[in-house]
C-alpha cells in the first residue's frame, strides 16, 4: 500500500508541473504585479499559440522551446482578431507603438489565456524569456501557471556579449548555443571577433589564401604566454566558417532577435593576414608565420602597410563581410596597433609625409577613417575599440572602451556614443576566484559580485552629464585558455547572467543577495538543462576577497 502511494506521488510529479515564482525572473523586470483571482492557467497540449503571420518563426520558436522545456506540443494558430477570440492558449499579441519603450513586453497570465504583448520583435523575444523562466522544467502533461502582470524593458539599448573564435575556434552547434544563451538572458547582441594574429576564421572570396593560409597556425602555446621557455603542442590548429555556415548563424540570431557584429580587426592584429599576404606587411620580402602565441603587442611585427594593394584588400574583404551581415554595425577593432613596425618601415614614413599625417596615431586614424567612410557609403555603421579615439576622429564612430572610466570619459567628452566594455571588472577571461588551482586563466580577478554591482554609468559620466553617451555595455570573452565549449561555458557562467541583470535592470532594482537566490532558484538549473559548466564557488570569492 505505502508503496502504491510513493507510485501515485511520483506520477503526479510527472504529469503536473507549476510554474515558477515570477521574482526569480533574470534579469529583474521592471513591474510585476499580482491580480487577485487564484485561479491558474492551466496549460496543456490542447491549446494553440495563437500569432502574428509577421512572426511565425518567433511562436514556432516558443512552440519549440515549451515542448523541449517541458514535453507539451502545442499547436499553432495564426491570430485573426483578439476581440473576437475566446479560445483558450497562449496569445501573442502587439502593444500600439505609441509612447512605448523599445523592447518592451506585457506579459499577462489569467485564467482563460496567456498574453505576450510586445512592441517590436525584441519586446516578442524578451517577453517569450520571462515566460520560459516561469515554466518548469521536466516532463509534463500539464502545467499550472499562477495569474500574473509584468511590464518590463531594458535600460540599454545596447546589451552584448562578445565571443574570440581566433585564439580557439569553436563548432557552429555551439555558436548556436551560445546565441541561444544571450536570448535566455535577454541580450540583443553577438559581437563576433573574425581575425586577428593566430586565425582568419571567415570563408574569403576575393583573397583565398586568408584561408587556406592565414586560417591555420602551426602549433599552439601551452600554459601561460608568459611563462619562460614557452611551449607549444606542435599541432596545426585552426579553421574557418564557410559562408554557409555565417548565413545560417545570423539567422537563426534573427529568429531570436539577436544582432551580429562582425569584427575584422585592423589596421593591427593583422598578422594572419599577413601571413597569407605579406605583400601587405611593412616587410613584403619577409615570410610571415600566422601567430603561435599570444600577447603581440610591439613583440612581433603585425601591422598592415599603407599602400595601395592594403587599401584596395580592405575594401574588397569589408564588401564580402557587409553583404554577409546585415548587422547595422561593423566592428573594425582598432586596438593595441604597434606603431613601432611603422616607424622603422620607410616606405611608411614616405605615405604619412605624402598625406601630411604628423605622426603614427594620425596614421592609424587615416586607417580607421578610410574604412568607416568606405563602410558609411555601404549604409553601415563602424565601431572600434577606444583607442580609435586617439586621433581626431569622426564622431560618427562608435566607441567600445575596454578601458577604465578615464577612456570613456575622454570619448564620451568628444561626442562619441559608447560601448562600456572594462576590462574591470567585464572581461571574462579573467580570473573568478583566487584559488591558485582554478582553471588557467589572462590574469587578475574579477568576480560575479564585481560584475553584479559594476554601473556601466560610474558616477564621473553623470557628473560631467555626458549619462546620455554611453549607450550600453558588453562582456569581452577572449579564448586564449578557452581551449574547448565546457571551459567557455565555466567562464562565462554565472557571470552573464550578473550581467544580464546589470545592463537591464534600472540600479534601484537590483539587489546582489536576492540575485544570488535567482542564480540557485532559475540560472543554476538552467545550466544543467543546458548541460552546461558553470563555476562553482561564485558565492564564496566575492569583492571581500580583493587584494587590499
Amino acid at each position: 500500500m505505502k508503496r502504491l502511494f510513493i507510485t501515485a506521488i511520483i506520477l503526479c510529479i510527472c504529469l503536473f508541473g507549476m510554474a515558477q515564482n515570477a521574482n526569480s525572473i533574470i534579469p529583474k523586470p521592471a513591474f510585476i504585479s499580482y491580480p487577485h483571482s487564484p485561479e491558474p492557467f492551466v496549460l496543456n497540449s490542447n491549446q494553440p499559440i495563437f500569432y502574428e503571420a509577421t512572426y511565425e518563426l518567433q511562436a514556432q520558436y516558443l512552440q519549440e522551446n515549451i515542448a523541449k522545456q517541458t514535453g507539451i506540443v502545442l499547436s499553432l494558430k495564426k491570430r485573426i482578431d483578439l476581440n473576437n477570440e475566446s479560445a483558450v492558449g497562449i496569445y501573442l499579441v502587439p502593444i500600439k507603438p505609441f509612447n512605448q519603450p523599445a523592447e518592451k513586453y506585457e506579459l499577462n497570465v489569467n485564467r482563460q489565456n496567456i498574453a505576450i504583448q510586445y512592441h517590436d520583435l525584441r519586446g516578442l523575444i524578451n517577453g517569450i524569456q520571462s515566460f520560459l523562466q516561469l515554466m518548469p522544467i521536466g516532463q509534463f502533461n500539464v502545467v499550472k501557471i499562477s495569474p500574473i502582470h509584468i511590464e518590463d524593458y531594458p535600460r540599454f539599448p545596447y546589451r552584448g556579449m562578445h565571443l574570440d573564435v581566433v585564439r580557439h575556434i569553436f563548432p557552429v552547434s555551439y555558436i548556436k548555443k551560445y546565441i541561444d544563451y544571450l536570448a535566455f538572458h535577454k541580450f540583443n547582441t553577438f559581437h563576433w571577433h573574425l581575425t586577428d594574429d593566430q586565425g582568419w576564421r571567415i570563408e574569403m572570396n576575393a583573397y583565398p589564401k586568408l584561408n587556406t593560409i592565414g586560417s591555420y597556425r602551426n602549433e599552439t602555446l601551452i600554459g601561460h604566454f608568459k611563462e619562460s621557455p614557452a611551449q607549444y603542442d606542435g599541432t596545426r590548429y585552426g579553421g574557418f566558417y564557410t559562408k554557409a555556415e555565417i548565413n545560417e548563424i545570423v539567422q537563426y540570431a534573427a529568429i531570436r532577435a539577436i544582432t551580429v557584429i562582425p569584427e575584422i580587426d585592423i589596421p593591427g592584429h593583422s598578422r594572419a593576414a599577413i601571413a597569407a599576404y605579406p605583400e601587405l606587411s611593412t616587410k613584403p620580402d619577409t615570410i610571415w608565420n600566422v601567430a603561435t602565441t599570444w600577447g603581440m603587442y610591439n613583440r612581433q611585427n603585425n601591422v598592415l602597410a599603407p599602400k595601395p594593394a592594403t587599401f584596395k584588400f580592405l575594401e574588397k574583404v569589408f564588401d564580402e563581410v557587409v553583404a554577409l551581415f546585415p548587422s547595422p554595425y561593423i566592428h573594425v577593432g582598432g586596438d593595441e596597433c604597434s606603431k613601432i613596425w611603422w616607424k622603422q618601415d620607410p616606405a611608411t614614413q614616405v605615405f604619412m609625409k605624402q598625406k601630411g599625417l604628423k605622426n603614427e596615431t594620425a596614421l592609424q586614424t587615416y586607417f580607421i577613417e578610410f574604412i568607416a567612410n568606405h563602410l558609411k557609403s555601404k549604409g553601415k555603421q563602424t565601431i572600434g575599440w577606444h583607442e580609435i579615439n586617439e586621433g581626431d576622429l569622426d564622431t560618427s564612430t562608435i566607441v567600445m572602451n575596454w578601458g577604465t572610466e578615464k577612456q570613456a570619459i575622454e570619448a564620451a567628452s568628444k561626442g562619441f556614443n559608447v560601448i562600456n566594455t572594462p576590462g574591470k571588472p567585464f572581461y571574462f577571461d579573467h580570473y573568478q576566484s583566487l584559488d591558485p588551482k582554478d582553471s588557467l586563466a589572462i590574469h587578475g580577478y574579477n568576480p560575479l559580485e564585481a560584475v553584479y554591482n559594476y554601473n556601466p554609468i560610474p558616477a564621473a559620466i553623470i557628473q560631467k552629464g555626458l549619462s546620455n553617451k554611453i549607450i550600453g555595455g558588453q562582456a569581452n570573452v577572449w579564448t586564449e585558455y578557452m581551449g574547448n565549449e565546457k571551459k567557455v561555458d565555466y567562464m562565462i557562467f554565472p557571470r552573464m547572467t550578473a550581467l544580464s541583470e546589470t545592463l537591464w535592470s534600472i540600479p534601484e532594482k537590483k539587489n546582489y543577495v536576492d540575485f544570488l537566490k535567482r542564480i540557485e532558484q532559475t540560472a543554476i538549473p538552467r545550466y544543467l538543462f543546458w548541460n552546461s559548466s558553470w563555476f562553482k564557488d561564485y558565492a564564496k570569492w566575492d569583492l571581500s576577497k580583493l587584494p587590499k
